[in-house]
């Protein structure tokens, strides 16, 4: 089986526990992630051969991190020794990364600093049938904007699947330009697409039904979904699939469900509901759940239902990565959790 590539910044997540107790403590949890590496640690977990390609410093703590991906079985040649810092951010332990409790530190890390020729792209696609990137990377800057494009072009020339998931990190996109002005230029290169209705509209400009949304019900939900997928389709030829994830607080912790839509057809999720140790890396999860699926050919309804059960599991784990098994999941979905 060739490769799943997967592309993006490796960064260090503190996430102390507030009401001063990191302080009085002296020590908060640190993980290893990012949206591509939580991927890739999930792929590589089921299975599927995965390489990284990322950026950073020749250090001591660069290469502990590199021991621990090939300890992931993950082939980390791809990965370029430049620059002097690794990316951070500080999230409160239980927080959002939807949230305004997130505090970015990645300006003038390698991953950053990027430029167009940095990556030898034809090496790097060596034995690659699948290439994956989020809407995080081009959020950090023009230079590296313009280095997912001249992946995306590699790619496509050599008839590489390649997949998006649409993160939308509002406070990332300082930079002068709107995601608008970037992300369609780098979505029409694209064959999967994943986000849901509103990171869509805020990357993209897809429409967003207020009078449909107001209906506040699962079934306005997936129309909604339904309706932007076809839209998507329309204005980005080269897509052929189109997720959509739904995730709601309520009594029970998380009502969680998805849909799929592809030419031969619109196809739901289960709904899930369950208590939530952690959101971090649920919806990589999903994205990972989405890859696997496709990939291994399953069809519509088993990708999809598989997918959601993934990310109400990884809720359910700390760290960035889900630790679940193909057993595990499927037993999410026997439970009808």
């Amino acid at each position: 089986m060739k490769k799943v590539l997967c592309f993006g910044e490796i960064l260090l997540r503190y996430s102390p526990v507030l009401q001063g107790k990191w302080i009085q403590e002296s020590s908060f949890s640190v993980f290893v992630g990012g949206a591509e590496l939580n991927v890739a640690s999930v792929l590589s977990n089921w299975g599927i051969p995965v390489d990284f390609c990322s950026a950073l410093p020749d250090n001591y703590m660069s290469h502990e991190i590199i021991d621990q991906l090939h300890s992931q079985n993950i082939d980390t040649q791809s990965i370029l020794f430049s620059g002097n810092r690794i990316g951070s951010y500080f999230l409160p332990e239980g927080g959002d990364l939807k949230s305004n409790g997130v505090i970015y530190d990645r300006a003038y890390s390698a991953f950053s600093e990027l430029k167009l020729g940095s990556i030898d792209w034809d090496a790097v696609f060596e034995g690659v049938e699948w290439f994956h990137f989020s809407a995080i990377n081009p959020a950090l800057n023009e230079n590296v904007a313009e280095v997912c494009l001249e992946a995306l072009k590699a790619a496509k020339q050599k008839g590489i699947t390649i997949s998006i998931d649409l993160n939308y990190r509002a406070k990332l996109w300082q930079y002068g330009k709107s995601p608008v002005e970037v992300m369609p230029k780098l979505v029409e290169y694209c064959d999967v697409i994943m986000g849901n209705i509103w990171s869509a509209n805020a990357l993209m400009g897809t429409s967003l039904d207020k009078d449909l949304l107001n209906l506040g019900n699962n079934e306005s939900y997936l129309q909604h979904a339904e309706n932007t997928s076809l839209e998507i389709m329309k204005c980005y030829p080269n897509a052929k699939v189109i997720a959509n994830t739904f995730r709601m607080e309520n009594d029970e912790g998380m009502e969680y469900f998805a849909t799929l839509k592809n030419e031969s057809g619109f196809f739901s999720s289960k709904t899930f509901n369950a208590e939530v140790i952690n959101k971090v890396g649920s919806g990589d999860c999903f994205m990972a759940g989405l890859i696997y699926g496709l990939l291994n050919k399953n069809e519509p309804q088993e990708i999809i239902n598989f997918s959601a059960a993934a990310a109400i599991g990884k809720m359910q784990e700390q760290g960035d990565a889900t630790q679940q098994s193909i057993n595990d999941i499927q037993k999410i979905l026997s439970n009808g959790q």
